[in-house]
């Protein structure tokens, strides 16, 4: 079964074609980094309006490079939550208007379970059931998947996301936008012991997160500096705010590995493209034995082919989008949004 997929929830507009949710035809992704760089964040009217103008010429080069008509595609899918809403819009109302007209299925799929599908993609041999850590610019959860289409939730971020703490620390810094790149790459000469920094806990909810205070606390500690002349070392500052976010991340996936008893580890999102988070996973994982599966770099991100990968197995599983279906900008892992209105 061969998939057009469509991904537009931020700033990158996203075609691919997915064969049986595990080979990638082809896959394109359309940036809008450059542009939201100006102002030090994605601004979302601007993001709606460049997905209106990548929209259809991604699909296309999609295609081509698949050496497709897209008469020729199955199905068609499109990430439907969650995210900007005016983004979402874009690639929902294209893919399903596409797919109407072509007279094929129409899938709407839950952006957080298409980068956990990112790793379907890249170990074609995983399957459900395994653990998840998902980090990304707004989601922080820790996620059992317990089939394809089936998900519980045992974690999650109380307050900002892990991407999000990088971007806010990235303009702190000065070193701009996207922050999780930029960050990691300033680290890398770094002293991670340099700076203290917390890690907050959530009392009686040992699985959930907290990055508010640790962005606060990196903010407080350059706004100290700045007011008392003194320099702040930028690598340095980078490091420990690193090494500090996967002390966050890795003891309580580790907890989540004790709990479970999952023998299988996945770690999803673009945050899993950060080097210190991957070497600190593959620690974890040789010291607790369990099989850790990290999707390569260019599957961290945000992309169509993830999509197109999970819109396989929501088509299994019977969730196929009607004329009425809807984006949402918010919608947790486990619902159903063929199913929510």
């Amino acid at each position: 079964m061969r998939i057009l997929s469509i991904e537009s929830s931020c700033d990158e507009t996203a075609a691919a074609v997915i064969e049986d949710g595990r080979k990638i035809l082809s896959s394109v992704v359309d940036t809008q980094i450059d542009t939201h760089a100006l102002y030090g964040g994605v601004v979302p009217e601007i993001a709606s309006r460049g997905h209106m103008e990548a929209v259809v010429r991604v699909t296309e080069r999609a295609l081509a490079d698949a050496g497709m008509d897209k008469h020729a595609v199955d199905a068609v899918a499109a990430t439907c939550a969650p995210g900007l809403i005016g983004a979402l819009l874009v690639g929902a109302n294209f893919g399903k208007a596409l797919a109407f007209a072509l007279g094929k299925p129409f899938i709407p799929v839950h952006h957080i379970r298409g980068h956990i599908a990112a790793a379907y993609l890249a170990y074609p041999d995983l399957a459900p059931p395994f653990l998840t850590l998902i980090a990304s610019g707004g989601h922080s959860e820790l996620v059992m998947v317990r089939d394809y289409t089936v998900f519980d939730i045992l974690g999650g971020t109380r307050d900002d996301a892990a991407g999000e703490a990088f971007d806010k620390v990235a303009r702190v810094l000065g070193v701009g936008y996207p922050g999780g790149p930029k960050i990691d790459k300033l680290a890398q000469t770094g002293d991670p012991g340099r700076y203290k920094l917390p890690d907050s806990q959530i009392k009686d909810a040992p699985l959930d997160f907290s990055f508010s205070g640790l962005k606060t606390a990196v903010i407080n500690l350059a706004h100290n500096a700045a007011q008392k002349g003194e320099p702040i070392a930028p690598n340095d500052l980078a490091a420990s705010f690193c090494a500090a976010v996967v002390q966050t991340l890795v003891p309580r996936l580790a907890r989540a590995v004790e709990q479970t008893g999952a023998r299988r580890v996945v770690c999803a999102g673009g945050v899993a493209a950060n080097s210190f988070l991957r070497a600190a996973l593959e620690k974890m994982a040789a010291r607790m034995d369990v099989s850790l599966y990290l999707p390569p770099l260019s599957l961290c991100g945000d992309n169509a082919a993830m999509i197109g990968s999970q819109a396989y197995y929501e088509y299994l599983a019977g969730n196929v989008g009607t004329a009425l279906q809807n984006a949402f900008a918010t919608a947790d892992i486990g619902e159903n949004i063929c199913q929510k209105h």
